[in-house]
């Protein structure tokens, strides 16, 4: 098998740590307790390990082609997405009144893990999907949710995202692409977009594109771009198909990885103008666009700790079947090199990472569900700047880390990493664009800075720093031993952690060239620390069961004492850089490198 989805670590994060059975006494949410979870979960299995796996390296080998803008994704994608959409998967986690099942983010997480996990070049069709229907029952009126959210959420139909120009990458201020109103109400949109994933393709029979654009007179830079709907296929008032829309496909890029994904370059309105729609307001698009944006954000950091198990599972594989020299206590012949020290090391760090991403980002799925169901106002503010501080650190770390994961993977494989037919290099390559699509990992750091930090003084950095100190106090209550040492990591990580948002927070306005200098280091040290304290909580509860089943919970202590013996250590090093670093990157002139 080429994946196996980890059905019960995903369960038992869901349940120990992130706290299910607080999700299930939500208004909405209390039918979908671990029972539910685990059925829906073992469902998800079969559909990715049984039809999406098996087409991963296919669509590596052969990825989606662009012919007289027509796009021919890889052979097999089309079936799977007919089964895909057949069995529901886009509306999992879509309300029930337009179709959806409506089920809390915190489960659907675990399946979209591993939808990526299965092949992450299918799972960015329903993801940019997923992103459109946020943006549009957030913003669009009535009768726009209407006309599109329900084909949307059964998968008949799919989104993208429309930002990037040519001229216009990161600063969206620099936007071009003109929306010009019309007697009617509706809009004629002009201009090109480039890297818009699934673009086009021929596995669903509409594309529905969310287009940032700017009217005529609106102001200048982001204050001036709106949203606009521009469908593949006209939509007539019964909901047919009417019309090829003024939309089109006019290349594809060649890529490092994610080859069977089509990214497409579209140009609209050439042949007099693509129809649109407003969504919401005139010159709130980027607003707007925020919405689809956060909600790709936290995917793609599941895709960080998808890619990442998947290369983790593929290592295991090979190091058990791969001998070589013999065993440093003795052993007479060749042995299998999991059992040499450093390939064990390697496939711990693999493993350390992963599951303390996937522990931090369900966690931040389980803060999502309080912020948009608890009947408490105040329970859902808390909530919600959580979440809002945790996304770019899952974004952000769980993707830089899937970098490191992934070539570990191939250093595992040894030379045969290096050739492509094991599939340890594809992993490799597709992790590369996770910290660059959707806000690069600067981008993140920055809103780590800017927004998540300095502009409540470093409040909720500080309260998450709060829990911690809890968990340390869990830790001691545990006694020696493993706990000891984890409460010892954890507390230095959380020291380096305080002394981080203090320095942040006292210069980010008299010294702010030297704070964003250190803006990534800030990240990757809140990743590490609050990743380190969902090892932490594990650690505590693998203690208390390891009884009733020493493989499974033998691992986790295993793991999480590796996490604090050789990741946390790392923060404090990680502190240093962004408190004494800033001064000394900026000292270099631009004609100095």
């Amino acid at each position: 098998m080429s994946y196996q989805a980890p059905v019960k670590d995903m369960l038992f994060v869901m349940e120990e740590l992130a706290g299910l059975h607080n999700v299930t006494k939500l208004p909405g949410f209390e039918d979908y307790g671990i029972e539910t979870a685990q059925a829906v979960l073992e469902e998800s299995a079969k559909f990715c390990e049984g039809v999406v796996a098996p087409l991963n390296w296919e669509g590596d080998k052969n990825p989606s082609s662009w012919q007289a803008g027509v796009v021919t994704t890889t052979p097999g994608f089309k079936q799977a997405f007919a089964q895909f959409v057949e069995g529901g998967w886009q509306g999992v986690i879509h309300p029930t009144e337009f179709g959806g099942q409506g089920f809390p983010k915190l489960i659907a997480t675990g399946c979209t893990e591993m939808l990526h996990a299965a092949n992450m070049s299918f799972a960015l069709c329903p993801m940019l999907t997923d992103g459109a229907i946020e943006a549009l029952l957030t913003a669009a009126s009535p009768a726009l949710r209407q006309k599109f959210a329900p084909q949307l959420i059964s998968g008949q139909w799919t989104g993208t995202m429309n930002l990037t120009e040519p001229q216009a990458g990161s600063d969206l201020a620099a936007v071009r692409t003109r929306a010009e109103p019309q007697a009617d109400g509706s809009y004629k949109v002009f201009g090109t977009k480039i890297f818009i994933t699934y673009g086009e393709h021929d596995m669903a029979e509409n594309i529905v594109h969310l287009v940032l654009a700017r009217v005529a007179g609106a102001p200048e830079g982001v204050k001036g771009i709106s949203l606009f709907v521009v469908s593949k296929f006209l939509v007539n008032e019964d909901g047919s198909l009417g019309a090829r829309n003024d939309a089109w496909c006019v290349s594809i890029e060649h890529k490092l990885g994610i080859k069977a994904s089509p990214t497409a370059v579209l140009q609209f309105g050439d042949h007099g103008g693509a129809e649109a729609y407003l969504v919401g307001e005139e010159n709130r698009g980027l607003e707007y666009m925020f919405i689809m944006m956060n909600a790709a954000r936290f995917a793609v950091g599941m895709q960080g700790v998808a890619v990442s198990d998947r290369a983790y599972q593929k290592a295991v594989r090979f190091a058990n079947e791969r001998t070589q020299s013999r065993d440093l206590a003795g052993s007479a012949g060749p042995v299998a090199i999991i059992h040499h020290p450093d390939v064990k090391r390697m496939l711990l760090t693999m493993r350390a990472y992963t599951e303390g991403a996937r522990a931090l980002a369900y966690v931040a799925a389980a803060a999502s569900d309080a912020a948009h169901a608890s009947p408490d106002e105040a329970t859902r503010k808390q909530n919600q700047t959580v979440y809002d501080y945790l996304v770019p650190v899952v974004k952000g770390f769980a993707t830089e880390m899937s970098i490191e994961v992934t070539s570990l993977g191939v250093q595992v494989h040894g030379g045969m990493g290096y050739i492509e037919e094991t599939g340890a290099a594809q992993h490799f390559r597709d992790a590369r664009i996770l910290t660059i699509y959707e806000g690069t990992t600067a981008i993140q750091a920055n809103d780590m800075v800017g927004r998540k930090t300095v502009r409540d003084s470093g409040a909720v950095a500080k309260a998450i720093c709060a829990q911690i100190a809890v968990t340390e106090q869990d830790l001691a209550a545990h006694g020696p031993g493993d706990c000891a040492v984890m409460r010892q990591a954890l507390e230095a990580g959380r020291h380096a952690l305080e002394s981080t948002v203090d320095y942040v927070v006292a210069n980010a306005k008299t010294d702010a060239k030297a704070v964003y200098a250190g803006a990534v280091n800030y990240l990757k040290l809140a990743g590490i620390v609050l990743c380190g304290w969902q090892m932490a909580r594990a650690m505590m509860v693998a203690l208390d069961k390891k009884e009733t089943d020493q493989r499974f919970y033998g691992a986790k202590l295993a793991t999480a004492r590796f996490y604090a013996e050789a990741i946390l250590p790392q923060a404090a090093a990680l502190a240093a850089a962004v408190i004494s670093s800033g001064g000394t990157v900026n000292s270099m002139s631009p004609d100095m490198f």
